[in-house]
């Protein structure tokens, strides 16, 4: 496909690109993309040089700015595409009562409200809006409705679904919630190509695991990495905990005999340790001491490392300090499962 044949796309709260090289992937041509944080610009620049990059809060975006941007008027741009900044329906959020949730956060008020404006006032033939999965439950059902009522509104039939990127391809367990919409009928989503535990029902290839995509990566263990030790003050605990495991195996109720935490006591993310034979669990945005996942050597994960994780290339190329890059690769989309259900609206558009 040439650049020119290729369908359009702007992306908003692009990041440092995940969702975008799905998209490239599955032959759309990003033709401008927006977001507040210039570190992930300055990556943007390297991987896709010449692009239009506007860095600036999406409130402060005109639509009619990122249509120049990308030289389309209204109405001729095929895909919007993009991830309003997800801690407002983060789980997280469910345990803090002292902060506002779903859009009575400002800053989710904010970002969902700038997502529909732009998606009025472009008007493109599709869309696809990926968030995390508490997005569909709870109080912030409140945030899903009203997106799906504002695309009805103006006329897109739209559908929904949580997906979990292991299920596309992913080396992680990692759920989302998609919402896709589109002017002249709906699109069929993407149907998983992986399975957990395959049968003769479902003749899928077996989950990625993280020693799939890490083994030739390994090395000999290095619990001090740049700056950090691998589970802080429990380092040594950390060493003892068998791969796939986590804080719970020192407890009572695991059968420790000299049990050291209480049942449930902490973020399950707590001293946990990939598993070769598994996918890895979220990527978090920030890297910890004590918050894993971290490798089955007892030290944490490496940027070359999550990376392979969150399906990003070896090649692609980030700015910043690592604490920064590691940011970048745990907020962004697996492009694998931008490529699927890119692949799913393309084929959609297509058609037409």
């Amino acid at each position: 496909m040439t650049n020119k044949n290729k369908l359009t796309c702007i992306s908003l709260f692009t990041g440092c690109g995940g969702l975008d090289i799905g998209l490239e992937a599955a032959g759309f041509k990003v033709v401008a993309a927006t977001d507040i944080d210039d570190t992930c610009a300055e990556s943007y620049e390297r991987n896709y040089p010449g692009t239009p990059y506007i860095v600036r809060s999406i409130g402060l975006v005109p639509t009619q700015e990122l249509l120049d941007a990308a030289n389309l008027k209204k109405g001729e741009l095929d895909l919007l595409a993009g991830g309003p900044p997800c801690p407002a329906f983060s789980k997280s959020r469910f345990y803090r009562t002292d902060k506002p949730r779903a859009l009575d956060d400002p800053v989710a008020k904010e970002t969902v409200g700038g997502y529909l404006r732009i998606l009025e006032e472009a008007r493109p033939r599709a869309f696809i809006l990926e968030n995390v999965r508490g997005l569909a439950y709870g109080v912030h059902r409140e945030a899903l409705e009203h997106i799906l009522e504002t695309a009805k509104r103006l006329g897109y039939k739209t559908n929904w679904q949580i997906v979990n990127a292991a299920d596309y391809g992913a080396p992680q367990i990692r759920e989302r919630c998609l919402v896709l919409g589109a002017l002249d009928g709906e699109v069929i989503p993407a149907a998983p190509t992986h399975a957990k535990a395959p049968d003769l029902a479902s003749p899928l290839p077996r989950w990625v695991t993280s020693g799939d995509v890490l083994s030739d990566l390994d090395t000999l263990e290095n619990a001090n990495d740049d700056g950090h030790f691998a589970g802080g003050k429990h380092h040594a605990q950390l060493r003892e905990i068998p791969p796939g495991d986590n804080y719970l195996f020192f407890t009572e109720e695991r059968g420790h005999t000299a049990p050291l935490f209480k049942w449930r006591s902490r973020y399950w993310s707590f001293l946990l340790k990939l598993s070769p034979d598994m996918p890895s669990w979220t990527i978090q945005a920030r890297r910890s001491n004590n918050m894993g996942p971290f490798h089955w050597r007892s030290r944490i994960l490496r940027i070359e490392e999550i990376k392979r994780l969150q399906t990003f290339p070896d090649e692609y190329k980030l700015a910043g300090n690592i604490e920064r890059q590691w940011r970048q690769i745990g907020n962004a989309v697996p492009p694998i499962l931008g490529q699927r259900f890119g692949e799913a609206l393309a084929k959609h558009l297509n058609k037409k």
